[in-house]
């Protein structure tokens, strides 16, 4: 899959750096184990964070920077990243989804980074594009029914928008038949480093828990 940073994003966050993590795998409905680790990660979030402080994360604060120039109101549609660790922060249960999704999720919440991960035989075309949403453009968010995904940025397959860092469309959703993923970091911070830790972590945990075979890790 290629994927191309457009000049929109590039424009607002120029130092913008993302990892794209694929592979096949074995989606399970939970993995005791997997709980264990995101279980001892949200105990070390209680202790560590506020949702005050929460936001001054590196990853999550670029994030929130680049929803503010793109013309979006990050508090009211919270990078998924923050959303997870607020949650967690405030004393409530994560949702358990499947394994897949939950390892993302943890990899989210470590880093901060908000992640986006695609069944990857459900894209349409063999090109992704990062951009900006405009208004009155059709998105139906995971659980979340239609989204207004103007001003947010958008992962876009040549039929339309697929990911943005408040949530994945339905139609390229994670669900147990999953068996090809595509995981995208996004490092609005700029940070490489950080960002191919992340990934590297994403692919011990797809290893580990979903029994990934062919995994390779490219940032664009």
């Amino acid at each position: 899959m290629k994927i191309i940073v457009t000049s929109k994003i590039q424009s607002v966050c120029p130092d913008f750096v993302g990892a794209a993590v694929e592979a096949w795998v074995r989606n399970t409905a939970y993995c005791p184990e997997l709980w264990d680790e995101i279980n001892a990660l949200c105990q070390e979030y209680r202790n560590r964070f506020t949702t005050v402080s929460i936001k001054e994360m590196a990853a999550i604060e670029a994030t929130r920077r680049v929803y503010r120039a793109c013309g979006k109101d990050p508090s009211r549609y919270r990078p998924a990243a923050e959303a997870l660790i607020r949650r967690v922060v405030q004393g409530k249960e994560l949702y358990q989804i499947d394994t897949l999704v939950d390892l993302i999720n943890l990899a989210s919440m470590k880093y901060g980074y908000s992640i986006g991960g695609f069944d990857a035989d459900k894209f349409v075309g063999d090109m992704l594009t990062l951009g900006v949403g405009e208004a009155g453009e059709p998105y139906e968010g995971i659980g979340r029914g239609m989204l207004n995904i103007e001003g947010l940025p958008v992962y876009r397959d040549q039929k339309g928008g697929v990911g943005t860092p408040t949530s994945d469309n339905e139609r390229t959703k994670i669900d147990i038949t999953t068996t090809h993923v595509l995981i995208l970091v996004n490092g609005y911070d700029g940070n490489k480093e950080t960002v191919d830790a992340n990934a590297e972590f994403l692919k011990s945990l797809l290893e580990r828990y979903a029994a990934a075979s062919d995994v390779t890790i490219h940032t664009y």
